[in-house]
């Protein structure tokens, strides 16, 4: 017995080192590098985040971050394409990039990804694959070609004081803006809280929700969202300057509710009417809610371009973004507020320990395919586009 005891743990021991070696070679091809991470930047929180592990990743690692701020990361996208199409397929401008949905599809399509890599990541093993949805993104297969990173789920802030009753659904929403003229709004299409928005209110009112669940057609485009534009036309003469103009973004809508003009915003963090609260960003009495038919949510992803020259780097910055300090300093709602992709329950207690709070996430509802999202747009715009 004891001689099978000791064989088992010299098995282990060499399983364990025969995986850490790939690992420890991708560490010292990954030193000196300096690594071109394209995200959002629209967002000081976020911002001062990916400041934060930029230093921790070259402090820890010897690799150098560079946070490009982008305000659409489609326009990285294209510029990427345009390099394949152009031959460049070493020294790429991008190292990594947050992206998803439509923006993943049309990269996986293309031959625009690195991977698959997510299975060579230390702490891909911690994420929450039971109760997060990370092997599709916006119903296309991820492959291991995209890391997951955060969660979003569509919600909306509301003063308590002001408004103690919200609208819970989309026809309580409508009879809520028509009761209260100039109270409602939305951003523009395609700005993302502004298509977010529309696909929450589109899988209330379809007749049918499967449709959208793959890719869209001529046919299936008319008959699922006839409600949703009849929907829209009875709200606009009653909305936010009746419709002749929209927020920028779920910022300003937190700002027009901060200042009283507005009793709705929208946000795709559901920590971030408590997190904006404590900051002063937004009354005491500021709560989320989401519809009674369940939050729009999806993961968000980080992927490495396939002609980058730092993709070691690139997975070293990755993996330490998912590793519960990391993922534990984003949750924090005085940090960013940003629902961790980890299975809080099955780290150590010290990395337990890390964490302030791990929410549960609210009632989901899944996302439609991407290309629902592209003909919804276009639709929108044709329809209401100034």
């Amino acid at each position: 017995m004891m001689k099978r005891i000791v064989f088992c743990l010299a098995l282990l021991c060499a399983l364990s080192s025969a995986h850490a070696a790939p690992w420890n070679e991708t560490l010292e091809k990954a030193r000196g590098k300096v690594v071109y991470f394209n995200a959002w930047g629209g967002s000081k929180e976020i911002n001062d985040y990916i400041r934060w592990a930029g230093r921790e990743v070259e402090k820890q690692y010897g690799i150098r971050v560079v946070h490009v701020k982008v305000t659409d990361i489609s326009d990285i996208v294209n510029r990427i394409l345009a390099e394949k199409v152009a031959g460049k397929n070493t020294g790429g401008t991008v190292d990594m990039m947050w992206i998803n949905g439509e923006n993943f599809k049309t990269m996986k399509e293309a031959g625009l990804l690195h991977g698959p890599f997510t299975a060579t990541l230390p702490n891909f093993a911690l994420v929450n694959r039971e109760k997060l949805q990370i092997d599709e993104d916006f119903t296309v297969p991820v492959d291991g070609l995209e890391a997951p990173w955060g969660v979003g789920q569509l919600n909306f802030i509301y003063d308590a004081d002001r408004t103690p009753k919200p609208p819970r659904d989309a026809k309580a929403l409508l009879a809520f803006a028509q009761k209260n003229p100039g109270r409602v709004t939305y951003p523009m299409p395609p700005q993302f809280h502004g298509s977010s928005f529309l696909k929450q209110i589109l899988l209330e009112l379809a007749p049918d929700q499967a449709p959208l669940y793959k890719p869209v057609s001529e046919a299936d485009l008319a008959a699922v969202t006839t409600p949703l534009w009849t929907w829209l036309d009875a709200l606009h003469p009653v909305a936010w300057r009746k419709a002749k103009a929209f927020p920028t973004g779920s910022s300003q809508m937190v700002q027009l509710l901060d200042d009283g003009e507005i009793d709705l915003a929208i946000s795709f963090n559901p920590q971030d009417a408590a997190a904006k609260a404590r900051k002063g960003l937004l009354p005491e009495a500021a709560r989320s809610l989401v519809f009674d038919i369940g939050a729009l949510t999806n993961s968000h992803f980080l992927a490495i371009p396939y002609n980058s020259d730092a993709k070691a780097a690139a997975k070293v910055m990755i993996n330490f973004l998912m590793s519960p300090e990391a993922q534990a300093r984003k949750a924090d709602t005085d940090i960013w507020g940003d629902p961790t992709v980890l299975n809080v329950a099955k780290l150590t207690p010290a990395q337990q320990a890390l964490f302030k709070s791990a929410p549960e996430l609210e009632k989901s509802v899944a996302e439609p395919h991407p290309s629902w999202m592209t003909a919804i747009e276009k639709e929108w715009k044709k329809r209401y586009g100034h």
